[in-house]
Formats: structure tokens, C-alpha cells, sequence
């Protein structure tokens, strides 16, 4: 890996490509620290130090890099984007018109794109809305006697609004601009950021709280469960393809051979945000009626993945994830039509309708070990914490894992892929 990107920065286009990304990643996090006009600072850190990272909001705030707590100016973080992301992928499996629109390439998918900005602003107004008003009945830090919003004016809390709203429009933007101008996929590489700037924190503090013996068995486990994820990430199923040969004009095409590659992981890291994600949905709504007794049901058994109603839920929102993303990511009946306009056939299948059903058949059966697996590399981490009586609250989990391992691995292979797209160049010239 450290070889890939010191050939990459050997390369003046590339070079200029990361140079571009790490810039845009120091813009990002100065808006993570970058307190929200009306906030009184001292009493947020006096807040935050009193709190720590647990509670309701201790997801929201790894995923937005600690800003969440802080309330910054991109307070809100990715969520907003993951969340209308979620919710159009949903409706495109049940409204015709956006099926229609995802099927048109990428006119269509550009249309999809900006609806899904429009559902991000939507969901960042409310958001913030609910974020700003905890912060000023006291909600969001419970234990606290400091009072992190003075000033309760209409003005004030409007400014509040309206500055993480436009924070969570300036997150989008700079992803994408990463995507078109940088390495890698934009959001994506806003999510790796986020949680890689609070992990030498919260790792320390297991040290300062629980001592070296946990601290130890604490890194032990996350390396073995690097090591298991690098594996399953790079494990994958090569399906062999022949290609006929065929006369267009005067020339003869086709007669090779190519493979297609089914990871066992082919939904990679997004299952895991999706269920994330959805598990504080009646998190935060519970927060507005907190006396209630399904909201009290829902605080004592999903505030921390200690209670075993809580572990047994994400892991079934993790498996169904991962055969929903599969299903709309990789159609078979696509994939099998393709081959047989071109002439190709898997060795053994007959082309078109058996094609479809073996690959169909292929893919349920990778899907199935792969969505357990990111259920039980998810988990395993709780397990082993709690049993040890480690902090729930630091992003040594899982999900943190799948997260940092699988981007990091995707932006290593577009770095090492355009370099060999210059490989070839150079040595054709």
C-alpha cells in the first residue's frame, strides 16, 4: 500500500489528484471544529467531558467525527446524505417512475442524484432542528448543569438551523468534488475521515480508564478482525466466461476467455451504515416524548449494543441490507443479456434464461455467508468489549472496522488501477 501511493506521488497527475483530496479533507475537518454561531464553548466541552461518548448519540457522533457533540458547524455530519441515500433506495424498488429513471444510465441517475440532495437538505432542516432543540432543553447532555445555547432567542436558533443545514450542503459538495477532482469515492472517504479522527483519542482514553491488560486485549481483537476483514474483502467467486468467435466486416472478434468476479462481500460496507443508521431513527424520535412508555422501552434496550435485543436487531437489519443492496446493485438478468448479445457463455450454461438462474443461484449463495459475516464482525466486537468491561463508546467497533478496512482497500485499488492505466500508456507510446 505505501508503495501505491509512493509511485502515485511520483506521478504528477495523481499527485495533484491526492493533494486535491487532502486539501478538501482539512476544509472538513476545520467545519467539524468549527463551533455554530450561538454556542457557548466552554460549556460544551464541560458538557462532552461530563458525558463522554455514550448515550443515545454515541453513533451519530463517531460518524460525524466528534462534531455531533461538539455542535459544529457540520454537527450533522454524513447521516443526512446516508439517510436520503437510504430512503430513495428504498423507493426505487417500489415506485416505477424512479426504477425507470435508475435503468436510464446516467441521465437517469443524475435525476436521482438530485432528488436525493433535495431529501438531504429536508432531512438536515429537521435534524438540526431536533439537534438544537435538545441542546436547549438540556436533553442531549442529561448529567450537565452548564447551559450550551444562552441565548434562546428565535434569531439564534434560526442561525443554528439554518448554519448545520448549510454545513450538510457543504459536506455534499465536498464530496463530490472529491469524486470528480480526487482519489476515491467522495462520501466515502468523508465517513473514513470522520471516524479515523477519533480513534487515537478514544483509543487512549481505554488505556487511561481501563488500564494496559485491557487496552492490550482490546488491540488484539481489532487486529485479528482487520486481518479477517482484509481477507473476506479480497475473497471472491470468478466465474469463467467464453466468448465465441464471431466475423463483424472482415475481421474476427470474440474467442477469448474472462472471468466475472462475485465477492463474498459484495455489498461492502454500506449494509452496516444502513442498519447504523436505522437503529437511531426511533432513537432520535424518542427523544421528543421521553416519558412515554414505548419511548422508555426503546431508550433501555437501544441506547448502547450491550442488550441483546439491540445485537439480534442489527444483525437481522444487516442481513436484510445486504440482500436488498445486492438486489439492486448486481442484476442478473442484465448481466446474462449482455453475454448473449456479445456471445458469451459460461462453460456448461446455456446462454439466457439458465445463465440468469445459475448466476442468480451463485450470487444467493455468496450473499448469504457474506451478510453473516458483516452481522458477526459487527458483533463480535461488542461481545468481546463487554465481556473484557471495556468502554461500548469508541470506535474500535465493527463497524468502524468495516468501515476504515473496506474504504481503504477501494482507494488503494483505484490509486494502483490508474496507475497501471499509465503503466500501459507509457509502454503502448
Amino acid at each position: 500500500m505505501l508503495t501505491a501511493f509512493a509511485r502515485a506521488f511520483r506521478t504528477p497527475d495523481l499527485r495533484k489528484k491526492m493533494l486535491f483530496t487532502l486539501g478538501i479533507i482539512v476544509l472538513f475537518r476545520l467545519g467539524s471544529v468549527l463551533p455554530t454561531p450561538g454556542v457557548d464553548v466552554r460549556a460544551v466541552n464541560t458538557c462532552v467531558e461530563l458525558a463522554g461518548n455514550a448515550g443515545v448519540y454515541g453513533m451519530l457522533n463517531l460518524f460525524s467525527g466528534g462534531a455531533l457533540l461538539q455542535l459544529a458547524v457540520f454537527a450533522l455530519g454524513i447521516m443526512p446524505y446516508i439517510t436520503a441515500s437510504i430512503i430513495l433506495q428504498l423507493l426505487t424498488a417500489v415506485i416505477p417512475r424512479l426504477e425507470v429513471l435508475r435503468k436510464e444510465g446516467s441521465a437517469g441517475q443524475a435525476k436521482i442524484t438530485q432528488y436525493t440532495r433535495y431529501l438531504t437538505i429536508g432531512l438536515a432542516v429537521l435534524q438540526a432542528t431536533t439537534i438544537v432543540a435538545l441542546a436547549r432543553s438540556g436533553q442531549l447532555f442529561p448529567n450537565c448543569p452548564e447551559e450550551v445555547v444562552p441565548d434562546s432567542s428565535v434569531g439564534t436558533i434560526a442561525v443554528m438551523i439554518i448554519t448545520m443545514t448549510a454545513g450538510t450542503g457543504v459536506i455534499m459538495w465536498l464530496g463530490e468534488l472529491i469524486t470528480d477532482r480526487g482519489v476515491g469515492n467522495g462520501m466515502s472517504i468523508l465517513i473514513f475521515t470522520q471516524i479515523i479522527a477519533t480513534f487515537p483519542t478514544a483509543m487512549w482514553q481505554i488505556q487511561v480508564s481501563e488500564g494496559w491488560p485491557t487496552f492490550t486485549i482490546v488491540a488484539l481483537v481489532g487486529l485479528v478482525v482487520v486481518a479477517l476483514v482484509v481477507l473476506i474483502e479480497q475473497s471472491q467467486r470468478r466465474i469463467p466466461v467464453q466468448y465465441a468467435k464471431r466475423m463483424v466486416g472482415r475481421r474476427m472478434y470474440g474467442g477469448s476467455s474472462t472471468y466475472i468476479p462475485l465477492k463474498i462481500n459484495q455489498a461492502g460496507v454500506i449494509p452496516v451504515i444502513f442498519a447504523s443508521s436505522m437503529l437511531y431513527v426511533p432513537l432520535l424520535i424518542s427523544q421528543f416524548n421521553q416519558e412515554s412508555d414505548w419511548a422508555v422501552w426503546i431508550q433501555n434496550n437501544f441506547t448502547t449494543g450491550e442488550h441483546w435485543l439491540y445485537m439480534v436487531t442489527f444483525f437481522v437489519l444487516i442481513v436484510f441490507f445486504t440482500y436488498f443492496y445486492v438486489s439492486i446493485t448486481f442484476n442478473p438478468k442484465d448481466v446474462a443479456d449482455n453475454m448473449k448479445k456479445y456471445g458469451g457463455f459460461i462453460p456448461g450454461i446455456r446462454a439466457g434464461r439458465p445463465t440468469e438462474e445459475y448466476l442468480d443461484y451463485v450470487l444467493t449463495r455468496l450473499t448469504a455467508p457474506g451478510s453473516v459475516y458483516l452481522g458477526l464482525i459487527s458483533l463480535i466486537p461488542l461481545v468481546a468489549f463487554v465481556l473484557v468491561e471495556a468502554n461500548q463508546n469508541f470506535p474500535f467497533g465493527g463497524t468502524s472496522i468495516l468501515i476504515m478496512v473496506g474504504v481503504g482497500l477501494q482507494t488503494v485499488q483505484q490509486i494502483e488501477s490508474q496507475l497501471q492505466q499509465r503503466n500501459y500508456e507509457g509502454f503502448l507510446r
